[in-house]
């Protein structure tokens, strides 16, 4: 991946971890609900660290996660 493709990937991914920051916060969940979510979130940014395209997969599924109301149970 040259240099120009991994900073669009990089910004995209950083919006939309921005927007899903701001949905996990605006949820109507109990609050263990919400810490699951917010740790998912922050495993996802660590991620990015080492393999962007692997963050950006798994934010993906987390979106889809959040869009069909599939939340974290047993918290």
């Amino acid at each position: 991946m040259d240099r120009d493709s991994q900073l669009e990937l990089y910004e995209a991914v950083a919006a939309r971890l921005k927007e899903a920051h701001a949905r996990v916060r605006a949820l109507q969940v109990p609050e263990g609900v919400r810490m699951a979510l917010t740790r998912k979130l922050l495993v996802i940014t660590a991620a990015a660290k080492h393999d962007l395209a692997d963050a950006a997969r798994r934010l993906e599924r987390l979106t889809a996660d959040l869009d069909a109301g599939r939340f974290p149970e047993g918290v």
